[in-house]
């Protein structure tokens, strides 16, 4: 039969209309055949049947627009809408999700294939709106989660193509308006989709796609959407408002009561939509703030939300206030500003105080709860231990830099210090900072019984030990050098003749933290 149209066509006994006239009765006898099949339970054969008859609709109206120009586009769009929402009451009253995935694909072509080139920005997401508005409905009040799928690519697909294309500055606004509702649209549906369990009770893997992967996905690309629809000189007061903003939304969806059989447990959701604001409120600080401001900005947000998770027992909240106390530490040591040449009275020491203040508070809050949660990782008692070792490295890194800066200033303003006098002041400051500090922790851990404490006393000490036999008595004469040895001797007697003797019970006694 094929054959013979392609013969009739090819000698013209059959004209454009006669074509397109055989194409829409061929491709609707094909959907109306596949109704007997369906009714003698041949559901997969009926369904390839009604795809086919589908295709065909499609292509006869297209070849009518774009081939034959026996009908305007408009018109054509109708068409293809009309068969679009045929399939998808076929789908519905026959509960097949099938028939709706075909539906989505023939919506999502329609546009492709009454395309002239041109820029119809507000028919096509006008269009697009509805569409996705219908499988939103759909996944509503049936487990077709896979559908969102469809729909939300085709919409970033139709977008990121029209962008590239057509999009200038003077279409901003409504192009933000379109933005929002798509966003909306994709934001929600993860609250409204009816999924499907497994026999384990566990959801299938496109209700994770629809529940975990689309909402990430929405959330990153809405944001870098209107980011690039800022222009360049408001850019840089609006992006860091930018990321509040959308932190602000998802602490909104939190408060939002349940709905649907997915969010009567809103565990999943609910740890989604915090980690998000968690991870928008992060961004913003890089966006606005620089230096010293942005490490505080992530240190203090990091013990808010260790408090946060001390309050509500969230493991969740727990592991994201340490990956920002993380990026707080790590602000500290790469990007915090170069002290003056004035020592303590600078930027940077300041921000280290507050990063010891920071971690202090977390060693407190931690060493308070050592007793609850005990089956969360990592446990409050491994959390204070590791904030008090920080502590200590601060402190030893950020009076460091000051003993440094001290020495430094010195010699650059010229009070006859050449270059190895001060070299050899320095290093000797560095020994006696270590050695002192050392002691006094040393004392800190007989205090407090604390072996944890003791045992970092006693590295520093050997930190510092071996940096004056190596280091500083290289520029010592013969005298200063057996000075030297001495007090060392006399120190670490003094240390050893105190553990001995045990004046503070200490064997039969555990400390705190051991």
């Amino acid at each position: 039969m094929a054959w013979f149209l392609k013969f009739a066509i090819d000698n013209e006994w059959i004209g454009p209309l006669g074509r397109v006239v055989i194409g829409l009765v061929a491709g609707a006898g094909l959907i109306g055949w596949s109704e007997r099949f369906r009714a003698k339970n041949y559901v997969a054969f009926s369904y390839s049947l009604k795809a086919v008859g589908t295709g065909v609709l499609y292509l006869s109206i297209w070849a009518a627009f774009s081939m034959y120009h026996l009908i305007p586009s408009s018109l054509a769009f109708v068409a293809m809408i009309v068969v679009t929402a045929f399939n998808g009451y076929l789908a519905w009253t026959e509960d097949a999700e099938l028939l709706a995935l075909y539906a989505i694909v023939g919506g999502l072509s329609t546009p492709l294939l009454v395309s002239t080139g041109e820029n119809h920005e507000v028919a096509l997401f006008s269009y697009l709106l509805m569409l996705d508005i219908a499988v939103l409905i759909l996944v509503t009040l049936r487990p077709w989660s896979r559908l969102l799928f469809g729909a939300f690519l085709g919409t970033v697909l139709f977008v990121l193509g029209w962008w590239s294309e057509f999009y200038t500055k003077l279409q901003a606004g409504r192009t933000a308006f379109f933005l929002i509702c798509f966003f909306l649209i994709f934001a929600f549906a993860p609250r409204l989709v009816r999924p499907k369990f497994l026999d384990s009770g566990a959801l299938s893997g496109w209700d994770n796609f629809a529940v975990i992967i689309l909402p990430v996905c929405n959330a990153a690309l809405g944001f870098v959407a209107f980011y690039e629809l800022l222009d360049y000189k408001t850019a840089e007061w609006a992006a860091p408002w930018l990321a509040v903003l959308f932190a602000a939304f998802y602490l909104v969806l939190l408060r939002l009561p349940a709905a649907g059989p997915l969010n009567e447990d809103r565990l999943v959701l609910h740890s989604l939509h915090l980690s998000t604001a968690v991870v928008f409120l992060t961004i913003a600080l890089p966006l606005k703030a620089h230096g010293r401001w942005l490490t505080v900005g992530w240190l203090v947000e990091g013990a808010a939300l260790l408090w946060t998770a001390r309050r509500n027992h969230s493991q969740l909240l727990r592991v994201l206030s340490l990956l920002c106390l993380g990026l707080g530490l790590l602000a500290v040591i790469s990007i915090n500003p170069n002290a003056s040449t004035v020592p303590i009275f600078n930027e940077r020491f300041g921000t280290n105080c507050v990063a010891i203040a920071v971690f202090a508070f977390v060693a407190w809050l931690a060493y308070g709860s050592r007793n609850e949660d005990s089956e969360m990782v990592p446990t409050w008692a491994s959390l204070a231990a590791t904030a008090v070792l920080i502590i200590n490295v601060l402190i030893l890194y950020s009076i460091g830099w000051e003993i440094h800066s001290f020495w430094w200033s010195r010699l650059w303003h010229g009070e006859a210090l050449t270059y190895r006098p001060y070299a050899m002041y320095a290093q000797f400051t560095y020994s006696a900072f270590f050695m002192i500090f050392g002691a006094l922790l040393l004392a800190i851990g007989f205090w407090r019984r604390s072996a944890f404490l003791r045992w970092q006393a006693l590295v520093i000490l050997a930190v510092s030990i071996g940096k004056v036999f190596l280091v500083d008595t290289s520029e010592l004469s013969q005298g200063f050098r057996i000075l030297s040895f001495l007090g060392l001797g006399a120190l670490l007697l003094a240390v050893s003749f105190v553990y001995q003797r045990d004046w503070l019970n200490l064997r039969s006694r555990g400390g705190p933290i051991s």
